[in-house]
C-alpha cells in the first residue's frame, strides 16, 4: 500500500529561551490542497533545531497512540528517558536528522500494545501476548521464576521526510524493545516481592524470538507494509539503579523484508561513580572523581557527596555528569563555590569527553548552578540560576 502521507500548514514557531542554544535553520512545510484521499492535517514544524544533529519534532494533535503505556511498564524513570532518547540517537544511523522529522508513534495503539505485553495463553484463541505462558506444574513462585516476563515495553517512533515542497510522508519507523534484566513479581496481592535475575544471553534469545513475531505483526498494520524499520534491543537496569540500562543490539529491516538478517552489537553502558565496578573497570576516572571530592570537601565540608554518571561507547567515555548537593546560606557563597568547582574541572579532568556538573541544594531538589564543557574545548560554560 502507499505510504501514509501527511500535509502540514506553514506555521512559524518562535522559540524563546533564556539560554543560548545553537540553532540550525530549515525550510518550513506548506499545506497540500491536492490530496483527495485524506483530509490535510496541520502541524507546527519548528523553524529551528536545538542542536545541529537533532531532529525537528512535529508538534500536532497526533500524540502517541500508546501514550502513557511506558510509565505503567517501566518503573525506573532513568530507563524511560534513556529508552526514548537512546532510540532517537540510534535512529540517526538510519534516518538522517538533516532531512527527517520526528513524530511520536502513530501506528501501534495503546490497546494493541497492552495485548502484546501480556503473557501468551494457549487457552485463548486470540491471545496476542509476547511474554511466556505461565505453567501449572509447580508452585506459583517456581513457575514465575521459570517463565519470567522478559518484555517490558515496545516504543514506536516515526520518521518523516518531504514528499514534495508541500507535504511530508512516513519514511520509516524505529522500535525500541525494552527487556528486563531482573524480573520482579508477587505470588499474591499484598505479598512479598521476589526477584529473578535474567542473564544477557537468556534475554537476547527471548528478544530475538519476540522481534521476529513483532516484525510479522507490524507488517500487517496499514501504512507499515513496506517501510524501513530500525529495531533496537534495550536491557533495563534494576528497578532502584541510579543509572539507566543500555541498548545492546540493533538491526535494520528493509522495506521489502519481514525478517532479521543480522544483529549489530551495541557497546554502550552507563557507569555510576563511585562504585566498586567503576573503580575496577575505569580506575582513571574513578581516581579523578575521588580527588575532586576530596578537594570539594576541603572548601565546603558540609556538602553531601559527589555522584557521577559516565556514558561509555565502545569503551570510551563520551559524557561525564556529576551532581554536587550542597546547602548554601547566601548567593555569594554559591558563586564562590561554583567558581572553585569550575577551576577543579578545568585542571582535574581531561577534555576528550563532554562534562556536565550540576550544583544543587535542598537535598538535590533545586539546581543552583550548571557547569558544562564540551568535548575538545579548553574552557567551559557556567550558569548560576537566579
Amino acid at each position: 500500500m502507499k505510504k501514509r502521507i501527511i500535509a502540514f500548514l506553514v506555521i512559524l514557531l518562535l522559540v524563546l529561551s533564556a539560554c543560548s542554544p545553537q540553532f540550525t535553520d530549515e525550510e518550513d512545510q506548506v499545506i497540500d490542497h491536492s490530496l483527495e484521499e485524506v483530509a490535510p492535517e496541520t502541524a507546527i514544524i519548528p523553524h529551528h533545531s536545538l542542536e545541529e544533529d537533532n531532529y525537528r519534532v512535529l508538534i500536532d494533535s497526533n500524540l502517541s497512540q500508546a501514550r502513557g503505556v511506558i510509565t505503567n511498564q517501566i518503573s525506573n524513570r532513568l530507563d524511560i528517558d534513556e529508552l526514548e532518547e537512546g532510540l532517537q540517537r540510534h535512529s540517526k544511523s538510519a534516518f538522517d536528522p538533516s532531512n527527517h522529522f520526528f513524530q511520536e508513534g502513530q501506528y501501534i495503539t495503546r490497546n494493541v500494545l497492552f495485548d502484546w505485553l501480556e503473557r501468551s495463553d494457549s487457552t485463548e484463541e486470540d491471545s496476542k501476548g509476547l511474554n511466556p505462558e505461565i505453567g501449572d506444574e509447580g508452585s506459583v513462585e517456581e513457575e514465575e521464576k521459570k517463565n519470567p516476563k522478559y518484555l517490558s515495553h515496545i516504543l514506536e517512533q516515526n520518521y518523516l521526510t518531504k514528499r514534495d515542497e508541500e507535504a511530508v510522508e512516513l519514511a520509516g519507523i524505529s522500535l525500541g524493545i525494552a527487556m528486563k534484566s531482573v524480573y520482579r513479581f508477587q505470588t499474591e496481592i499484598g505479598g512479598p516481592y521476589y526477584y529473578e535475575d535474567i542473564s544477557h544471553e537468556e534475554m537476547m534469545n527471548e528478544a530475538e524470538s519476540i522481534v521476529a513475531e513483532v516484525i510479522q505483526r507490524v507488517r500487517q498494520i496499514e501504512g507499515l507494509e513496506n517501510v524501513p524499520i530500525l529495531i533496537a534491543i534495550y536491557r533495563e537496569a534494576p528497578q532502584n539503579s541510579l543509572v539507566p540500562g543500555n541498548f545492546v543490539a540493533k538491526t535494520m529491516i528493509a522495506g521489502d523484508k519481514a525478517s532479521v538478517d543480522k544483529w549489530e552489537t551495541i557497546e554502550e553502558e552507563y557507569v555510576l561513580f563511585p562504585s566498586s565496578y567503576a573503580e575496577s573497570t575505569y580506575p582513571d576516572i574513578s581516581a579523578n572523581i575521588v580527588d575532586f571530592e576530596a578537594d570539594i570537601s576541603t572548601y565546603f565540608p558540609n556538602y553531601v557527596s559527589v555522584i557521577g554518571k559516565g556514558f561509555y561507547q565502545d569503551g570510551e567515555l563520551r559524557k561525564l555528569t556529576i551532581e554536587i548537593p550542597v546547602s548554601f546560606y547566601g548567593k555569594a557563597e554559591l558563586v564562590g563555590f561554583t567558581q572553585y568547582a569550575y577551576g577543579l574541572i578545568l585542571s582535574g579532568f581531561q577534555n576528550h569527553y563532554d562534562m556536565e556538573v550540576k550544583i544543587t541544594s535542598g537535598s538535590g531538589t533545586k539546581q543552583e548552578a550548571l557547569i558544562f564543557r564540551e568535548a575538545g574545548e579548553d574552557e567551559g560554560f557556567v550558569h548560576i540560576y537566579r
